[in-house]
């Protein structure tokens, strides 16, 4: 049992984009639970978006910015690239997108706008970064190929997705 639960988090923590993603839908799945009042389409996308920009922009870039500036060496290892001044630079980029997602969660939908657009471009920047590395040397590394590149290309388009529902269902946060 105690080698199950060590696999279950060491899983969580190396694919903490995909563990926020996951941890954000079960929070909004809970307040849309608890919501006062008729529950109806504008009501569920407010819940899931505000949720999402809070956990996977918020606390995911949070862990990143953790991650790079105080374990470079590691996250290097885990991407299959050398460790550089680099991981800095990743590290305060990604504090700077978890300030603004904590900022954005629970206010207007241009501020959540901004948390997302700034994160989703970086991601997808990543995941061709990363796609490049598998053509060009073969880089297969968990932290290049794996579930972190899917989630560079998953997390912004459903951050994109969301921001289009609600503006869709014409009820923007206030």
């Amino acid at each position: 049992m105690a080698d199950i639960i060590k696999a279950t988090i060491g899983f969580a923590l190396q694919n903490f984009f995909l563990t926020s993603v996951i941890i954000g839908l079960v929070f909004a799945l809970l307040a849309i639970a608890r919501a006062n009042g008729p529950l109806n389409q504008s009501v569920v996308i407010e819940k899931l978006l505000s949720w999402h920009v809070f956990w996977a922009i918020g606390v995911g870039y949070f862990y990143n910015f953790v991650m790079h500036a105080f374990f470079g060496q590691m996250v290097a290892d885990f991407i299959g690239w050398a460790d550089s001044p680099f991981q800095f630079e990743v590290a305060t980029a990604s504090l700077g997108f978890s300030a603004v997602g904590f900022l954005a969660a629970f206010r207007s939908f241009d501020l959540r706008l901004a948390a997302i657009v700034g994160p989703g471009l970086f991601a997808l920047g990543a995941a061709v970064g990363h796609l490049y590395q598998m053509v060009t040397t073969h880089n297969f590394a968990a932290g290049n190929a794996g579930i972190v590149f899917y989630m560079d290309i998953i997390n912004p388009l459903l951050g994109f997705l969301l921001l289009w529902l609600q503006h869709r269902s014409g009820r923007p946060a206030a």
